[in-house]
């Protein structure tokens, strides 16, 4: 599958290093491309959306909906768009108290299929889930279609089909996106991001 990850930092660098590794044909979206020297191929924002068949946002929380949304939305037409990232302020504090990022992201492009998936941990976790115990990893979409899509490139990181939990529309991506609040605490008290949670019933 071919993958465009938008944004080159931390978390688009490890996910597109972990699925590099299984097949995936990986490529990194920047507003200036030759920015930086990479082991992945950097192209335009635009380029990366359209030569995509799953796009990934991976641009800094905070920024991400005004950089997206000022890209045309056709490029993301038909596309899913799983959206990792958790908008907070310099303070750490929830940007969209009453939404969540991937509820603003689906509303500016109607014509896309946001997957809210990946964002409640550490992507050091998420790209190696048998570091800690069976835990639960969250998604969240109107499309089941694209959850599915999500899903496969979720257990293609190692995730078991029973750890993964549909949440139902993207209007759930509440939920998992202010978790950031509690990950954070927990960062502070373990003192590293080594650690998940895990729904039992």
């Amino acid at each position: 599958m071919k993958i465009g990850i938008l944004g080159t930092g931390k978390v688009g660098n490890i996910l597109a290093g972990a699925w590099q590794n299984v097949g995936h044909e990986v490529t990194l979206g920047s507003r200036d491309p030759g920015a930086k020297q990479l082991g992945f191929e950097v192209q335009s924002l635009p380029d990366c959306v359209t030569g995509a068949d799953v796009v990934v946002n991976a641009i800094l929380g905070s920024v991400a909906l005004g950089t997206i949304s000022s890209l045309d939305p056709e490029l993301f037409a038909g596309k899913t768009l799983v959206d990792v990232t958790n908008a907070t302020t310099p303070q750490l504090e929830l940007t969209y108290a009453d939404s969540s990022l991937a509820a603003r992201l689906q509303a500016a492009l109607p014509k896309a299929h946001v997957v809210k998936s990946m964002n409640h941990l550490a992507m050091t976790v998420v790209t190696n889930p048998s570091s800690v115990p069976a835990s639960t990893i969250f998604l969240s979409g109107d499309s089941p279609e694209a959850k599915e899509e999500t899903a496969s490139l979720v257990r293609d990181l190692g995730w078991p089909q029973e750890s993964i939990m549909d949440l139902g529309g993207i209007d759930t991506a509440r939920g998992p996106e202010h978790h950031i609040v509690l990950f954070f605490m927990l960062v502070g008290m373990f003192k590293e991001e080594r650690f998940n949670i895990h729904v039992v019933r």
